[in-house]
């Protein structure tokens, strides 16, 4: 945590109060009366600046050194952390789709659908990377960006969270979804591209066919790892009873496993099949280790503005000058 200034040069301005404060009064005030003969004066003569002048004075001054410290406006820096980073973007495609729901997976002992492992072990590898920038894409029968490529990981965090199974138009487009996320990147200036692609299934909708996106993202330097989620054979897929009851019915696994190697083969990626909770875990560990991060660079999190703290005693400052010079300070024109 550190004090630092949006604007310093404006501290300079004090320099500029402090030589106007030892110039004050040099040139001396104008006749508050004109007088025919200054004996008739020659018992006040003496008099210098009383109590109040002097009071009120300080105020004015006080005022100014307030303001010109708001206009430099400080700021409370906090988490100042050392990062990270080369320059590597990853945008992450996240298949939606209805069979993510199977839950074939563990998490702190219960069972959990494949789409809250996914997003258990995504906000991991999130964390472990905070100097990249990480984009999300969701797909189902179609294709979104959940997240733009930004590395405001709380943000990111924070999208990923909201995503729900049935939120899309259901199917699986594989397609589509590796697409959408190429054009999320494509036009980046970066190190390294990379996509990473979860799905459970095979491609049944969307216009654009999982290979043709492959050699665009070949032809635009994207290497994609592709991920293959869920057991092998059968998974248990939650059913409800008339009663509220929940059941479970055996639904047959059906990842096209084959076009996922050749996705990742054609961008010079790899292809995983994770089958259990801590096989998913083991991947993204792998990634990460493979796409490392080189340069050290500094980042702040989170920034608190001083100025009004500043600005508002300065108000109340001036205020009170005016009332005092106006009422019980109150001094001939």
């Amino acid at each position: 945590m550190r004090l630092t200034f949006a604007h310093p040069w404006f501290a300079l301005l004090l320099l500029a109060l402090l030589v106007a404060w030892f110039l004050r009064g040099r040139r001396g005030k104008p006749p508050a009366f004109v007088y025919s003969s200054v004996q008739l004066v020659g018992g006040v003569a003496g008099i210098g600046e009383s109590n109040a002048s002097r009071a009120l004075s300080l105020l004015r001054w006080l005022t100014l050194v307030l303001c010109v410290l708001g206009l430099a406006r400080p700021q409370w820096v906090e988490s100042e952390t050392a990062v990270k980073a080369s320059g590597i973007d990853i945008v992450i495609a996240l298949d939606l789709s209805g069979s993510m729901e199977s839950e074939d997976f563990e998490l702190k002992g219960h069972r959990v659908n494949r789409l809250e492992i996914a997003k258990d072990v995504l906000r991991q590898f999130i964390d472990k990377r905070p100097g990249d920038r990480i984009g999300l894409v969701a797909f189902a029968g179609k294709a979104y960006v959940a997240a733009p490529l930004t590395l405001d990981h709380d943000f990111l965090a924070m999208n990923l969270k909201r995503l729900e199974l049935h939120s899309i138009e259901e199917g699986t487009a594989i397609g589509s979804g590796l697409s959408a996320a190429i054009n999320r990147i494509r036009e980046i200036k970066s190190k390294s591209k990379i996509v990473i692609l979860m799905t459970d299934g095979q491609n049944n909708a969307g216009k654009v066919q999982p290979l043709t996106a492959a050699e665009a993202a070949q032809a635009l330097g994207i290497k994609v790892y592709t991920i293959g989620v869920g057991t092998r054979g059968t998974a248990p897929f939650p059913r409800v009873d008339p009663f509220g009851r929940k059941y479970y019915m055996p639904m047959e696994v059906d990842i096209d496993e084959k076009t996922l190697q050749e996705i990742a083969g054609k961008t010079g990626g790899e292809y995983f099949r994770a089958d259990s909770t801590d096989t998913l875990r083991k991947i993204y560990s792998r990634i990460d280790t493979l796409e490392k991060t080189e340069m050290e660079v500094k980042r702040f999190v989170h920034v608190k503005e001083l100025f009004p703290w500043l600005v508002a005693p300065a108000l109340g400052v001036l205020l009170l000058e005016l009332a005092l010079a106006h009422t019980v300070w109150r001094r001939l024109p």
